[in-house]
C-alpha cells in the first residue's frame, strides 16, 4: 500500500481578466505559498475572499494545490 505525505500547500486565486478576441474569458492567477497544512478549507476560502476584495479584478474561483510525496510502506 502506498503512503501519501503532503509536502507543500499553495493557495491560488483565479481572477477574471476580460475576454480574448474569440470572446472566451481570460484569467490571471495569484499564488500564495507556504500555507499551513492544518488550515481548514473554510479558513482558506475566507482569506482568499478577503484578498480578492483588495484586487481590481473579479474573483472567479479559489484553488488549493498540494504537492504530495508518494512512497511504499
Amino acid at each position: 500500500m502506498a503512503n501519501v505525505v503532503i509536502q507543500d500547500r499553495q493557495l491560488r486565486l483565479v481572477l477574471e481578466d476580460g475576454v480574448d478576441e474569440n470572446g472566451k474569458p481570460k484569467y490571471k492567477s495569484k499564488n500564495f505559498n507556504n500555507i499551513k497544512m492544518d488550515a481548514a478549507a473554510d479558513a482558506l476560502l475566507d482569506v482568499a475572499e478577503a484578498i480578492a476584495g483588495l484586487q481590481t479584478l473579479t474573483l472567479s474561483h479559489v484553488e488549493q494545490n498540494d504537492s504530495q510525496l508518494l512512497s511504499r510502506s
